[in-house]
């Protein structure tokens, strides 16, 4: 902060700073000041008393962190939370699920649960999400409305659904999309093909072209079983990965979603090739798909980001339950208890997804700069104490009920645990309202 920069919007002194970057670093007894919304010092708090803020917020006991970057998910899903759970993926999918949207899925259906879904995940710590599912205007119209940053990865496939007729169809709505969006700060506007079985490679030529002359990110469901791996071989000869690079969809801008069946040439492959991993530990698990490499990945150079799916396979977007998860996880998968420490489990919920995502320049760490995208986390309740090390506390002990306040390019969209821009019960009334009609019209489990 240079001498003409004294001023700030707002200034907070927490008890600790765990910036993410530099990696593994707290800092005690620092103080942030955020200016129009990004972050215009990060300073001992002695030397911070200088700075004439027009507000100041006193947090004893509290960490302050980015906010967390949920890199995959179905927000609109939540409204199928618990409705068809003890499923292997398949028939989850095509028995109960896929009928169910087809009864049910509409713009009022997609506005409604994606702001029950940014409601959690606002308490939860989640300042930036990732989205795949239809209406994708409705989404982003919806974030945008309540202050929060958002990737929506437009769905593609080669089939009908209740957003659009094929691939063609599905390309053209997403670009207008993404011209209605482009000047938002909050939003970007990505490619989404679903997977590599339900879009052929036709569509998947004409999404690597397009992508790659608008230098647009591209997310994709891939290797989620071992199953899905074994039918692309039966059908076409290859592994999946192979036909993505073979027909040029493999790059820095590919967010890969599951990952769960890797070979060694296939994660030196990613490592080349400078694609993300989108690791979603908690969905693969319940539904028995399979174990990402996480631990291998990064050692090979891999850049691994964590996604929640949606709520109707979680079943909640909690990234702090994400982070444990995966955490101990890869300890299991490993046979190592030093593997993905809490350091590198806390990057893979902040820096990384802002790397994957392409917007590791804004978000994903407290630097002068930056969006001012963070989080307040309470350690001093009997969940996190004694506190010997915050980085643990927050990896291994928190359930992200501790998260207390929460800003968005600077502004606030939770206080004391108060939303500031959704209104719970008329929200639950709509919720109660889904879950009457859902469960009285459309095909459940049983």
């Amino acid at each position: 902060m240079t001498l003409q920069q004294k001023t700030a919007d707002l200034l907070i002194h927490p008890d600790w700073i765990v910036p993410v970057l530099p990696h593994g670093v707290v800092l005690p007894n620092h103080s942030i000041a955020l200016t129009e919304g990004r972050i215009s010092a990060l300073l001992p708090r002695a030397e911070a008393e200088s700075i004439d803020a027009r507000e100041i917020l006193e947090l004893p006991g509290q960490a302050l962190l980015p906010g967390l970057v949920n890199c995959h998910g179905h927000a609109a899903m939540s409204l199928f939370r618990g409705y068809a759970d003890d499923q292997p993926l398949m028939p989850w999918l095509e028995q109960h699920i896929w009928p169910a949207e087809q009864a049910h899925v509409s713009e009022a259906f997609v506005g409604d649960g994606t702001e029950l879904a940014i409601a959690e995940m606002i308490r939860s710590g989640t300042t930036t999400f990732s989205d795949m599912y239809f209406f994708p205007d409705v989404c982003a119209a919806t974030a945008q409305r309540l202050g929060m940053r958002c990737q929506i990865t437009f769905p593609i496939f080669d089939f009908p659904t209740a957003w659009g007729l094929d691939g063609d169809d599905y390309i053209r709505k997403g670009l207008a999309l993404r011209d209605d969006f482009k000047h938002s700060t909050l939003v970007t506007v990505v490619f989404g093909p679903h997977a590599p079985y339900t879009v052929c490679e036709s569509n998947l030529i004409k999404i690597a072209t397009l992508a790659a002359e608008l230098d647009s990110p591209i997310q994709i469901h891939l290797h989620e079983t071992a199953a899905e791996v074994l039918q692309a071989i039966e059908e076409h000869g290859e592994r999946p990965l192979n036909m993505l690079h073979r027909l040029g969809l493999l790059g820095p801008r590919t967010q890969c979603v599951h990952m769960t069946d890797l070979r060694d040439n296939e994660i030196a492959l990613l490592a080349a090739t400078g694609a993300h991993v989108v690791h979603c530990p908690q969905s693969n698990m319940k539904l028995a798909s399979g174990a990402c490499r996480v631990s291998h990945l990064l050692k090979e150079g891999v850049n691994v980001a964590l996604g929640t799916d949606s709520a109707a396979s979680n079943n909640d977007l909690n990234m702090f339950g994400e982070m444990q998860t995966a955490a101990l996880l890869a300890k299991l998968q490993s046979g190592d208890a030093g593997s993905l420490p809490a350091a590198d489990t806390l990057a893979m919920a902040t820096i990384n997804g802002a790397r994957a995502l392409g917007l590791e320049d804004s978000i994903g760490s407290l630097e002068i700069g930056k969006q001012a995208d963070l989080i307040a986390v309470d350690l001093r309740g009997p969940e996190t104490q004694p506190l010997y090390h915050p980085l643990s506390q927050l990896v291994y002990a928190c359930n992200g009920s501790q998260v207390t306040h929460s800003w968005i390019g600077g502004e606030p969209v939770m206080a004391q645990r108060k939303l500031t821009r959704v209104d719970l019960e008329t929200l639950a009334t709509r919720v109660n309202s889904w879950q009457h009609r859902i469960s009285h019209t459309a095909s459940r489990p049983q």
